[in-house]
């Protein structure tokens, strides 16, 4: 479906930061037209006109982080962690926030479900992108360090449920 909308790549592959501040290439199903990075920012804000109809519906459903599995079993992430940043995101982060780059990367997380309408709060706003990198991104931070306190199988697998019945509710 992908490649019949817009011919391009069926894949976005994404250099991130994952643990210890190690690059990697984390993978998901392309959900904007080719070469959306290059035009816009790191983040979506609203309807953002770069994302295919396609995208829309995969991005609904969370489909579109399905080939993050593949990172999972390469132990670059886990099913449950901080989401990766950006290395230019990560620049931005202050001694206290690097403290997250001592946790594996995860599909989903805490903050994920705290902030599952992100792109629609960061519209509302004349700069988006400084409201991510000076209130949300280190709030984020702050839940996910919060919960990597006390984080155990059970907390993980809450987590988890959490995430599927906030993709279910939508329905």
């Amino acid at each position: 479906m992908i490649k019949i909308e817009d011919s391009g790549p069926i894949f976005f592959i994404q250099e991130r930061v994952g643990y210890r501040g190690k690059l990697f290439r984390m993978i998901k199903f392309r959900t904007m037209v080719r070469d959306a990075d290059k035009v816009g920012t790191a983040i979506t804000i609203g309807n953002d006109p770069r994302i295919t109809r396609i995208g829309r519906w995969l991005r609904r459903f969370k489909l579109d982080e399905f080939p993050q599995l593949f990172n999972v079993l390469k132990g670059e992430m886990s099913f449950v962690g901080p989401r990766p940043e950006v290395p230019r995101y990560v620049a931005a982060y202050n001694d206290r926030e690097r403290e997250v780059l001592k946790l594996t990367p995860g599909i989903t997380d805490p903050a994920s479900i705290i902030y599952r309408n992100e792109s629609e709060i960061l519209s509302k706003f004349e700069d988006p992108e400084k409201q991510y990198i000076e209130k949300i991104m280190p709030d984020k931070i702050r839940i996910n360090l919060e919960y990597a306190r006390r984080a155990n199988i059970i907390s993980d697998i809450f987590v988890i449920l959490q995430t599927l019945g906030i993709l279910f509710k939508k329905n």
